[in-house]
C-alpha cells in the first residue's frame, strides 16, 4: 500500500429523511440500513482499507458521535477521529483534515467521501480512486468523481464537463449545477456531458490547502494558526477554541464552484447516495410483488412495491398496501407512501415540536 494515500470519511450528518431509524442521537451512518451485518460507516471504512493503510484513514464527525465511532471501529486510534465541536458544514472539517494530514505528510494525497453511500463493484471503485490518486499526485488539480446518470434524477446536483478538455479519461469541469427540475434534468441527459455529483473528492493536501488560501483566506488563516498543534496533545485544545469561529459553508460553495482547476472522472462503478427510504428500496433485493425487506419476517398478501424495515425476526403481515414504506423502530411505527418520502423529514420535526 502507498503510504502517501489517505482518506477522510465524513460521518457527521443526521440523515433525517431516514427517520425514525436515523435520529440526531443515532444517525443512519451508524445503522445497518441494508441488513448486511455492517453499518454504513463500517462498510465505507472497510472499503477504503483495501487500498489505504488503516492508520491513514480519518473519520470526520461531530463530537457527540465519538463514542459511536469508537464502538463501531474499535481498531482505529482516537487521533484518527476528528471531532467537530460545532456544526460548520463540510468546508471547515475538510480543511482541518487536510492540514492535519499535511502536517504529518506533506506529500499526501487524500480522498474525501461520505460514510453513508451505497457503492457496488468495490474493485471498480478502488481502481477509479487509485487512478485519481496517481493523477492528483502529479497534476495541480482538484478531482471529483461523477456518476453517469441513467435517468433524469431531480434529487442530485449535476457536474457539467468540457468534452474537448480531456486528459487520460479526466475532464475539466465547466460548472456545477444545482438540483434541476425534471425538464432540465432530461435536457442534461440529452446533452450527454453531465454527471451526477457524488460528493467524492480526491486531491493532494498541498493543492486543497492552496485552494483554501486563495478562495477562503479567512478560514485558511484561522486553521493555519494550529500548524504547530496538529498531531500533538495541543490539537484538541486548539480545535475546541477556534473551530466554531469558522464560516458555516460547504466545500462546494467554498472551493469547488470558484476554483478553475476542477477535473472530473466519470465513474465506472454503480452508486447511490442513500438519501431517502426510496433510494434504499432501490438497492434492496426484491421479493414477489416487488416488495423489499430489511431484517423482518414479512408475509405479503395482495401487496406490491412496499419496503419493510423492522427488527430482526419481527413478524409483519402486510395486506392490500401498494408502494408504501413501513418502518418499525423502537417506540415508533411509520407507514408512509413512497411517493411522499421527501416529507419524512418534516414529519419527524412535527412530532418533535408537538412532544
Amino acid at each position: 500500500m502507498n503510504s502517501n494515500y489517505y482518506a477522510a470519511i465524513m460521518a457527521g450528518g443526521v440523515g433525517s429523511r431516514f427517520w425514525p431509524v436515523s435520529t440526531r442521537d443515532f444517525p443512519k451512518q451508524f445503522h445497518d440500513m441494508l441488513g448486511t451485518g455492517e453499518t454504513l460507516l463500517q462498510t465505507t471504512y472497510n472499503r477504503f482499507k483495501k487500498l489505504i493503510p488503516a492508520k491513514n484513514i480519518l473519520i470526520l464527525t461531530n463530537e457527540r458521535y465519538l463514542g459511536l465511532v469508537q464502538e463501531q471501529l474499535p481498531e482505529i486510534d482516537r487521533e484518527q477521529v476528528l471531532t467537530e465541536p460545532a456544526m460548520r458544514n463540510t468546508a471547515p472539517c475538510i480543511l482541518y483534515s487536510a492540514m492535519k494530514i499535511g502536517a504529518a505528510n506533506p506529500d499526501a494525497v487524500m480522498t474525501v467521501a461520505p460514510s453513508d453511500h451505497w457503492i457496488a463493484d468495490e474493485d471498480v471503485f478502488l481502481r477509479d480512486i487509485e487512478r485519481c490518486y496517481q493523477y492528483c499526485s502529479k497534476e495541480s488539480v482538484l478531482m471529483t468523481l461523477g456518476i453517469k446518470p441513467d435517468f433524469p434524477n431531480t434529487g442530485y446536483g449535476y457536474i457539467q464537463y468540457d468534452e474537448a478538455q480531456k486528459d487520460g479519461g479526466f475532464f475539466k469541469v465547466s460548472r456545477f449545477r444545482e438540483k434541476p427540475d425534471e425538464a432540465t434534468a432530461k435536457k442534461y441527459l440529452k446533452e450527454g456531458n453531465f454527471l451526477w455529483n457524488a460528493g467524492i473528492f480526491v486531491w493532494s493536501v498541498k493543492e486543497i490547502v492552496k485552494a483554501f488560501q486563495s478562495y477562503q483566506p479567512d478560514m485558511h488563516a484561522l486553521f493555519a494558526q494550529g500548524l504547530e498543534a496538529y498531531n500533538t496533545h495541543a490539537e484538541s485544545d486548539f480545535i475546541d477554541t477556534y473551530y466554531a469561529r469558522a464560516a458555516n459553508i460547504s466545500i462546494d460553495y467554498a472551493i469547488m464552484e470558484p476554483a478553475d482547476n476542477i477535473y472530473v472522472l466519470p465513474a465506472a462503478f454503480r452508486w447511490n447516495d442513500l438519501g431517502t427510504w426510496g433510494s434504499l428500496y432501490k438497492e434492496l433485493p426484491k421479493m414477489e410483488g416487488n416488495n423489499a425487506v430489511v431484517n423482518a419476517r414479512v408475509l405479503f398478501e395482495e401487496a406490491e412495491g412496499n419496503m419493510v424495515h423492522a427488527p430482526k425476526g419481527k413478524k409483519v403481515v402486510i395486506r392490500g398496501l401498494e408502494n408504501y414504506i413501513v418502518v418499525d423502530e423502537g417506540d415508533t411505527l411509520m407507514i408512509y407512501p413512497k411517493k411522499d418520502e421527501q416529507d419524512v423529514k418534516s414529519v419527524a420535526k412535527k412530532l418533535e415540536d408537538n412532544a
